[in-house]
């Protein structure tokens, strides 16, 4: 059976070492995804070889299904309630209304459509969305039973977010779930908020 695992991350270069771990462990990098809110890479040249067709959301599952792994692959998106985001893998492609060819409907689409779709609970989901709203980054990964444990361990690390103290953070700041009409954090707004979260 098939699990969804799923980290948070305060740094973009944390969310690509975590991808590359999962690599490392074995599990394809098309059971891999990444969706990061970092205005810093939207430029990178990392994001400018991903070609253009990533970059308008178009071909994203062909993007990242060639050889150098899923970063190899990893391209600009627009996301609703997120702006432009740099994603790669099947929960970018989801985000974005593509299911096995389905459009992914109405109350249950963008980012946390996506993730609710592939088992993550609302709860959580509403936070990881909102985490990359903020300028986080989101790795997840589709993993069969002999993987999970291992998958679990990468993702839940200690470069991950710990999400039900995000959640009360969030909530403490009278946050009450992901908004996908709210206005996209801008570049400013972001540096702001990940600079509360910086690691000493």
């Amino acid at each position: 059976m098939t699990q969804t695992i799923t980290g948070l991350f305060d740094s973009y270069a944390d969310a690509t070492t975590v991808v590359d771990d999962l690599e490392t462990a074995g599990i394809p990098h098309k059971d891999i995804s990444i969706v990061a809110n970092d205005p810093a890479r939207r430029t990178s040249e990392r994001v400018d070889k991903a070609g253009e067709d990533a970059g308008k959301g178009a071909g994203i599952g062909a993007a990242v299904g060639g050889v150098g792994g899923l970063l190899a692959g990893i391209g600009l998106l627009a996301i609703p309630g997120l702006g432009p985001v740099v994603a790669a893998g099947w929960l970018a492609s989801t985000a974005v209304g593509a299911v096995g060819g389905a459009i992914v409907g109405g109350a249950a689409g963008g980012l946390v459509g996506a993730l609710t779709h592939a088992g993550v609970s609302e709860e959580d989901a509403h936070v990881y969305a909102e985490g990359v709203r903020r300028g986080g980054a989101l790795v997840s990964a589709k993993v069969d039973e002999a993987h999970a444990p291992l998958a679990r361990a990468i993702l839940n690390g200690e470069r991950s977010v710990d999400i039900a103290g995000r959640r009360a953070i969030y909530l403490g700041e009278g946050w009450s779930g992901f908004d996908d009409s709210a206005a996209p954090y801008s570049a400013d707004e972001i540096v702001v908020e990940r600079a509360r979260y910086d690691r000493v």
